[in-house]
């Protein structure tokens, strides 16, 4: 009886040319996954976010406990939303996702060499925090740009403030507005005075190092001046949002 001599068959040899091919798939794989999980996020409330996560990988300082309670929009205090609205993005309601002016306001104050000042919008922040890292890159800066557009288009600005309230970081461990309320106030986020939401607002630039209760100097300072742009903008503001398509 003969030997059976196996056949092999040469392996494909991988060629340079088929690089822009497997990059051009990647990339509509990655925008139809981007797509899919910011279409999902307009009815499911996320479970977890990027940002609680590389906080729990690294955290700037040990975490005693996490706090974090999902609330529906219509249980955080009007006097909260519209705090937030006050301190971080007075045009919120009226933008597409990015605020020119306020991103060039940003480039001369920092030009100028005083404190570093960002331009970002409430819908900058609820990607960075629900999709993004924490470096300053142009690829992240890239990305969070696109998540911002996938959410300005497939959401309402009501689902992105509940969104953002939900999972903006108040304090070492402590993760939207109900916790905050419990932690600092020891009260519901919905029974939030305008003080109370004023001060959480104040925090929100870096809330490891501003105290909240009792404010520290910064806090408070800055605190009356959320409160007064609150009764400028007024109620109407929080309207729009409702409003907004």
């Amino acid at each position: 009886m003969s030997d059976v001599i196996p056949l092999t068959l040469p392996r494909p040899r991988w060629h340079w040319s088929r690089l822009p091919r497997l990059l051009v798939i990647t990339l509509l794989w990655g925008v139809m996954l981007s797509i899919l999980c910011v279409g999902m996020l307009r009815f499911i409330d996320p479970p977890f976010w990027s940002w609680r996560l590389l906080r729990a990988i690294d955290p700037p300082a040990p975490i005693k406990q996490v706090q974090h309670s999902w609330i529906p929009l219509e249980k955080i205090a009007s006097s909260l939303q519209l705090a937030v609205i006050a301190a971080e993005d007075q045009h919120f309601p009226r933008h597409n996702g990015f605020d020119l002016q306020a991103i060039e306001a940003a480039l001369k104050h920092n030009e100028a060499g005083r404190t570093v000042r960002g331009g970002s919008t409430l819908s900058q922040q609820t990607a960075k925090n629900l999709f993004m890292w924490s470096d300053r890159s142009f690829l992240r800066k890239g990305l969070e740009a696109w998540f911002t557009l996938l959410m300005e288009l497939g959401w309402d600005k009501a689902r992105i403030l509940e969104v953002y309230l939900n999972i903006v970081e108040f304090g070492p461990g402590i993760y939207g507005a109900e916790a905050a309320a419990r932690h600092y106030f020891h009260k519901p986020a919905s029974r939030l005075s305008a003080y109370e939401a004023s001060l959480l607002a104040a925090a929100l630039p870096n809330p490891w190092r501003y105290k909240v209760n009792p404010p520290s100097p910064y806090v408070a300072k800055r605190s009356a001046w959320i409160r007064r742009q609150m009764q400028q903008l007024g109620n109407v503001t929080l309207q729009q949002v409702q409003q907004a398509p």
